[in-house]
């Protein structure tokens, strides 16, 4: 009975494949030379990058490979980023961040799952990669200076979020007690004194001492965004940045202010390169979703794989846009297709022009072609 062949160590390119699997204390380094061979597990601290080293090194040892054999790694994008992609290049290794949701997986029910067992598989999956499988989705990793372009608009997202949870927790607090407040006053602690509960009798000390320790992080977060907000128009009108002047030429059309046009530059035209309209819409996520096996055919919706944060921001700018661009040509196709139609027919449409207006500012800022029948602010 014949065998079908594995992969096995080449005697002329030798090849170290390493998978790492990554937790919050320790690393586990999966090191095979190709298909059908036992892979090496080891442990190392995390975060150790001379242990990584070593390790590399003593695997190498224990497949029989000289040294300086070409090493070829992979890890998980999560929690840790970028950093040790861009410390396993310098290094010599050839590493590539994969997508944790294009990965493979058993569909029983119950199935095993620890560190070493992903890291065998992990590993086992890069060898098939390289080999000319499509396993899964590699995540492009960004510059430095691309990647540290983004915290501005992320950290003010995140201060907002911040900023609503205080200003709910107060109002739920006074809710509470049977008091319903609209917006609150600058001057709350007055305004708290002349507060009476449904029997006439004061507001609780406890509980205006825990809503005044609320309303001083609220004020802390509003002046974080102020400043937040200060610094990115200082960027926007210097232009010395590639990301700003991308900001600044979207922040020309009507219907895209500083936050959309930020995000914009920053998570997608400023720092990825697109071949063709396909790409545009991949990367945010708005591609269609079929489902066509057998006698069913019918439509999933959108697949959400791509950027979040332009995702959710493209949705937002294309009410906007019908608005702000009533006589453009993407304005007229919406009302063409989804003007007469129920609600929910709207919100359907809508992704869709969220794709289209997406595909348009791309055109717009990488070969200067103005939207169709959009105008420019004055």
């Amino acid at each position: 009975m014949s065998r079908t062949p594995t992969a096995t160590v080449d005697s002329i390119n030798p090849t170290l494949y390493v998978a790492f699997e990554l937790g919050w204390k320790t690393w586990k380094l999966a090191s095979s030379v190709g298909l059908g061979q036992r892979p090496r597990i080891s442990t190392v601290p995390a975060g150790d990058t001379e242990a990584v080293v070593k390790e590399i090194s003593k695997a190498l040892e224990r497949f029989g490979l000289p040294q300086d054999s070409r090493v070829v790694s992979c890890y998980e994008a999560g929690r840790d980023g970028f950093w040790l992609h861009r410390f396993l290049i310098h290094i010599g290794v050839e590493n590539v961040v994969v997508d944790s949701a294009s990965i493979e997986v058993s569909r029983r029910s119950r199935r095993r799952k620890t560190d070493r067992l992903d890291a065998i598989k992990l590993v086992a999956m890069l060898v098939r990669y390289h080999l000319g499988e499509k396993t899964w989705c590699v995540v492009q990793v960004p510059t430095v200076e691309g990647e540290d372009s983004r915290q501005l608009h992320r950290g003010l997202k995140t201060l907002k979020r911040d900023a609503t949870r205080h200003t709910n927790r107060i109002k739920g607090l006074l809710a509470n007690h049977g008091i319903r407040i609209g917006s609150i006053p600058k001057d709350l602690e007055s305004w708290l004194e002349e507060q009476r509960l449904w029997d006439g009798s004061p507001l609780p000390r406890g509980v205006g001492v825990r809503i005044l320790l609320e309303f001083e992080r609220l004020r802390f977060v509003r002046s974080q965004i102020l400043a937040v907000e200060k610094e990115r128009r200082r960027l926007l009108a210097e232009r010395q940045t590639k990301d700003a002047q991308f900001a600044y030429k979207l922040k020309r059309l009507g219907a895209i202010g500083d936050n959309s046009a930020w995000v914009f530059s920053t998570e997608l035209f400023a720092t990825r390169t697109f071949k063709n309209r396909k790409q545009v819409g991949s990367l945010v996520g708005l591609t269609p979703t079929p489902f066509d096996s057998g006698g069913s055919d019918r439509e999933q919706g959108i697949d959400k794989a791509g950027n979040k944060w332009v995702r959710d921001m493209a949705v937002e700018i294309a009410w906007a846009w019908l608005r702000f661009q009533p006589r453009s040509a993407l304005s007229l196709w919406f009302e063409r297709r989804f003007g007469a139609g129920s609600k929910r027919l709207r919100k359907i449409g809508i992704v869709a022009l969220a794709r289209r207006l997406l595909i348009a500012l791309w055109h717009w800022t990488e070969h200067d072609v103005l939207p169709q029948g959009a105008t420019l602010k004055a």
